[in-house]
């Protein structure tokens, strides 16, 4: 029926948005089924299916970091067990050495048989922020943590679901049996049952798909559809020019990258020597982080509508000293790297690139909690500007995609209320395109609690490109009942009493090209 040889244009494209879909169907099964305020509201989750290997065919669009980074969590898996893995097994994984983020970001991986029970197909994968995964601060987004084991509880390919039965009583040993156990067991029970029922939704859905069209023909398009994305990838190096940035960091590290272009191969190489070496703070990001933040940049210089997946790798070459702190060794601490230091890996590559100008840089990581309650929340700012075009006011930047929870429901769930949130005037960064503008947001407690900011650019400003103005740099500070105000550090943990409000004002992004007056 098809010719398998090479790819039909028509069919490529049924194939490619069929792939995306499952995971959709994923992710909608997730946020429907899921406890947590974190996943349910912020929809903090990413789905994916990937191939007998363990690379990423197709994803949902739903948060860069954790795309970019999950196939490095499935080769682990089958690496380490490969050979023992069995129809209605799902395997649990954290581990920020083994493709993980951050402790906070567990995975669910489900291998899929075929019919006959006898052999691994594809996997399936749902990655959640949960909102709490034990560690010295509630919520798990430990400021000041200096080793992996003060980040909470560090799962590497543990067994949750064997043949098809829910092992909840050693998983309930594991969130217990450790010196910062997870503070709210019962969610994270639920949340990771949620992740399940998303995997066995793309299991379902893939069976579905080889019913359909036959084995032969899922697993060609699966090499396609990665091909299509190489040479949409190799497409967009072939416009690009050598560059080199420098990213100096609030704290002092330093980030360096140089592209490379090779135009016969239609290649780059990404060389990150230079960059500081592992750090004693939270700001070593993973390998696999890393590599996201890569793939993610590449991604967006494609015009094509293509699913993120393996392909858009292959024409990169990524050099990462081992023992910088993008490639940090156990047990460095790293619940920052996943999200602040990133970020900070993308606009330092479109600044060697030269086609946009720094977002806010920052995922602005707010939590709070005591034994009952423990929120995390990332919040929006302003978006660097292009080369013909401006920033967005008040958006999720480059490797986060989350929202923001309703007031009403963050108001109903806990006992904060939302006393502001607004645009931040002129923060973003002037030229002749202006970077978008952060925002400002208090929230203000009605009982005691610890709350924790994890940011950035409170320091040194968001740049600008081509003679662009940087945005304004961010702010925390709280505001005691009493009326005192205290300016709080980008990375710090305070605690807070009734009636206390903590106001985070999010830095704007740079601005592209010089001002022309008007």
């Amino acid at each position: 029926m098809y010719n398998l040889s090479k790819p039909d244009p028509i069919y490529l494209e049924i194939f490619k948005n069929l792939y995306q879909f499952i995971a959709e169907q994923m992710g909608i099964t997730l946020q429907n089924t899921a406890s947590s305020v974190n996943i349910k509201e912020r929809l903090d989750f990413s789905c994916a299916i990937f191939d007998q290997q363990g690379l990423l065919v197709a994803n949902a669009p739903h948060i860069p970091v954790h795309l970019g980074s999950m196939s490095e969590s499935i080769k682990s898996l089958i690496q380490d067990k490969g050979n023992s893995l069995q129809p209605g097994d799902v395997y649990l994984s954290n581990n920020p050495y083994n493709g993980g983020t951050h402790l906070p970001d567990v995975t669910a991986i489900t291998p899929v048989f075929d019919e006959a029970k006898q052999s691994i197909l594809f996997y399936v994968a749902s990655r959640g922020h949960q909102a709490d995964i034990g560690g010295i601060t509630p919520g798990s987004m430990p400021p000041h943590s200096t080793s992996i084991l003060e980040e909470g509880i560090l799962f590497d390919n543990f067994l949750l679901v064997k043949k098809g039965q829910f092992r909840e009583q050693e998983l309930r040993e594991v969130l217990a049996n450790n010196p910062y156990p997870a503070r709210n067991t019962e969610q994270n029970i639920a949340d990771f049952q949620a992740q399940i029922a998303a995997n066995e939704k793309g299991v379902q859905e893939l069976h579905k798909m080889v019913l359909n069209y036959g084995l032969e023909t899922v697993q060609a398009y699966m090499n396609f559809v990665q091909d299509n994305a190489e040479e949409c990838v190799r497409k967009a190096i072939d416009v690009l020019t050598d560059g080199e940035f420098t990213y100096t960091m609030d704290q002092g590290s330093i980030i360096k990258v140089k592209v490379t272009i090779d135009s016969q191969n239609r290649s780059a190489t990404i060389d990150f020597t230079g960059t500081s070496p592992q750090l004693n703070s939270n700001f070593n990001a993973p390998k696999a982080v890393t590599q996201a933040a890569v793939l993610y940049v590449f991604r967006t210089l494609v015009d094509d509508n293509i699913p993120l997946n393996a392909g858009c790798l292959k024409p990169l070459h990524l050099i990462i000293p081992e023992g910088c702190m993008l490639n940090p060794k156990y047990p460095a601490a790293v619940v920052a790297g996943n999200v602040e230091t990133s970020q900070v890996i993308v606009d330092a590559l479109y600044g060697a690139l030269a086609v946009l100008a720094a977002s806010q840089g920052t995922m602005n990581n707010f939590t709070f909690g005591n034994e009952k309650y423990q929120y995390y929340e990332t919040i929006c700012g302003g978006s660097g500007a292009g080369i013909n075009f401006n920033g967005t006011d008040a958006v999720h930047t480059h490797m986060t995609n989350s929202r923001l929870t309703d007031p009403e429901v963050l108001e109903f769930r806990y006992p904060v209320l939302v006393e502001e949130f607004k645009i931040r005037e002129n923060s973003g960064g002037k030229g002749r395109y202006s970077g978008g503008n952060g925002v400002i947001r208090k929230i203000k407690f009605l009982e005691p609690m610890t709350a924790n900011i994890l940011s950035g650019h409170r320091i040194i400003p968001p740049f600008g490109l081509a003679g662009g103005e940087p945005g304004k740099v961010g702010k925390n500070w709280v505001k005691r009942h009493n009326g005192t105000e205290e300016i709080v550090e980008s990375t710090a943990t305070v605690e807070v009493e009734s009636d206390d409000t903590f106001i985070i004002e999010t830095p704007g992004g740079g601005g592209f090209g010089v001002m022309v007056d008007s």
